[in-house]
């Protein structure tokens, strides 16, 4: 497992009935993870005392509930700094685990000795825009959502960038793929976080069984003649590491490549385990 072991801004401090209890810089937050099958005694004074709990209704979806907190603050990883809302299906605007991914291509990035240019799809509030910025980048973000490329865009400004070559598109990403490929456009790396189930600013229908697959065929064809790495970011249950590791290994099978796969984790302080938090694939260059 690849484990976000960095972070010294946020922590799971425990987990145990459905649900994970967090520190997020000066806040501590109880939030559902559905992976937390485990009933242990919650013994953690935060516990009792959060600054915010979010519960999960039986009839889907749910609400916060807050204690003393802030409608928004700022944590930092290394020299990024993200600004975290709490807001609508128990999000804070951070997968805090994706940071093991931006060391990995960040240092891969650094190491390169040439321009990289990278496209970022479903690209979300920017986690990934702003760490391959910071590695030197030249970065493209595409998300269906204007709010969450505004996100972004803070995101960059808040972590020193708001002058980094980074192109911010608020597009269907599908159709954003294909019209690049039409442009002749090419990049050197592509990182992709695709949901399980989403809709595009036009109603686009995105269901990741049925659309995977296609994407990261078409993505192969924006690929430059000396690719760095391809990164596929999975919370979908039926995606597990194996499934991402063929789909990258048979479609970029014509490029001198390595395909590694595996599932990423945080840290539970408390006890010394890993919470487990979806999976990666990385096709990178040999």
């Amino acid at each position: 497992m690849w484990i976000a072991d960095k972070w010294k801004d946020y922590e799971v401090i425990d987990c145990s009935g459905g649900e994970k209890l967090e520190r997020w810089k000066d806040y501590v937050l109880i939030r559902p993870d559905p992976q937390v099958i485990w009933d242990t005694p919650k013994e953690q004074k935060g516990w009792k005392h959060p600054n915010g709990h979010y519960h999960r209704s039986q009839k889907g979806g749910g609400e916060w509930e807050f204690f003393d907190l802030p409608n928004q603050w700022t944590i930092q990883y290394d020299s990024l700094t993200f600004h975290l809302k709490p807001f609508s299906f128990k999000h804070t605007g951070l997968f805090p685990e994706q940071a093991v991914n931006w060391t990995w291509f960040g240092d891969k990035i650094r190491n390169a000795n040439r321009p990289i240019k990278v496209l970022n799809l479903f690209a979300y509030t920017g986690g990934a825009t702003v760490a391959a910025a910071a590695a030197g980048a030249n970065v493209t973000h595409v998300d269906a959502s204007k709010g969450m490329v505004t996100w972004a865009k803070e995101n960059s400004v808040s972590s020193g960038l708001s002058d980094a070559p980074i192109r911010w598109i608020v597009d269907d990403c599908v159709k954003f793929v294909e019209r690049e490929i039409r442009r002749g456009n090419r990049y050197d790396a592509i990182i992709m976080d695709p949901p399980s189930y989403g809709r595009g600013p036009k109603g686009e229908i995105w269901k990741i069984e049925e659309s995977i697959f296609p994407l990261v065929s078409l993505c192969a064809q924006l690929l430059s003649d000396e690719p760095l790495f391809f990164l596929i970011n999975s919370y979908t249950t039926g995606l597990q590491p194996a499934v991402l590791s063929y789909m990258l290994a048979t479609v970029l099978k014509e490029y001198n490549g390595l395909v590694t796969a595996d599932e990423i984790g945080l840290p539970v302080s408390s006890n010394g385990l890993v919470l487990p938090c979806g999976a990666s694939g990385r096709w990178e260059s040999k």
